[in-house]
């Protein structure tokens, strides 16, 4: 569901710039016309993009605080990896479970967030098996749909993935609304299976960007949202379990601190934007050192 909304969108965007091509042929060479018609459509999507850090941002701590060259290559990255995950990536997606031959720690179960599939993943993906571990993608269905019920979807992914990497353990990483998810999941299922929980950008108390978005998962969510609440109440007693990593410039998550998590291990960075939590060295290096550190 997820790819065939993407390529809905993607195939507005050809739609578009070809329509913008055809009317500029009339008063450019073709060639130019084709250029600036895609310019245009990608110059859409930057908007796009710079509003969405307007609408979140917020004040930050001193050592967070960015000069301007800093801010640009924050904007460029995010744009970048945004073009990237949701134009490619995400497309070209098939779920897979990779098995190391002989793997060096446990099996990652990696979940995505909100209108994403498992193709979010591919950047991680590549490090793991560079590093010699089992891992899996899970993809949740509907894209709109109640975090309970990707919860037992999550269940499925670890109970296979268990089972094909003949592991008792695993860890799970999850992005934004994945970390959610993870964390109904533990509610739900306890802690047996699992030895870290290391969430990416997650909205644990909620973000006000959730408003805007549809479905039942955006509205468990949203800053005032009950079930967020009941979550907190109800899983404080398993908080060791999990890292909570996320970045004071999340154009997605506002306010950013939503995203500390009391009880677990926080690691706060600067200068990443939510989607390129991803894909960005600074995030690997962080989960990898978490990942190799479980005894």
């Amino acid at each position: 569901m997820v790819k065939r909304m993407l390529w809905l969108v993607m195939a507005l965007q050809v739609t578009v710039a070809g329509a913008l091509a055809w009317l500029l042929a009339r008063l450019v060479p073709a060639d130019v016309a084709l250029l600036l018609a895609v310019t245009v459509v990608l110059m859409v999507r930057m908007a796009i993009s710079a509003n969405n850090f307007r609408m979140a941002a917020r004040p930050v701590p001193q050592h967070a605080q960015l000069a301007w060259l800093q801010r640009l290559q924050l904007f460029l990255h995010e744009y970048m990896s945004t073009m990237a995950v949701t134009s490619w990536h995400m497309l070209r997606h098939r779920p897979r479970l990779h098995l190391a031959s002989a793997p060096r720690g446990l099996p990652v179960l990696m979940v995505h967030g909100y209108g994403a599939n498992g193709g979010f993943w591919v950047h991680l993906a590549a490090q793991l098996e560079a590093q010699g571990l089992s891992y899996a993608t899970v993809d949740l269905e509907p894209v709109f749909g109640d975090i309970e019920d990707y919860a037992l979807q999550l269940e499925r992914a670890a109970q296979a993935l268990l089972a094909a990497s003949g592991s008792a353990r695993l860890v799970i990483v999850a992005h934004s609304m994945g970390g959610l998810v993870a964390r109904a999941w533990l509610r739900r299922f306890g802690a047996a299976r699992v030895a870290r929980i290391i969430t990416l950008g997650t909205p644990h108390f909620g973000t006000d960007l959730a408003h805007m978005g549809p479905g039942d998962n955006a509205r468990q969510m949203r800053r005032d949202a009950e079930w967020l609440a009941q979550l907190d109440a109800d899983d404080r007693s398993q908080r060791g379990l999990m890292t909570s990593i996320y970045s004071w410039h999340d154009n997605i998550i506002a306010p950013q601190d939503s995203c500390h998590l009391p009880g677990a291990r926080n690691i706060a960075l600067h200068g990443i934007g939510h989607v390129a939590l991803g894909r960005h060295p600074a995030i690997a290096q962080h989960i990898l050192a978490e990942i190799m550190g479980i005894t």
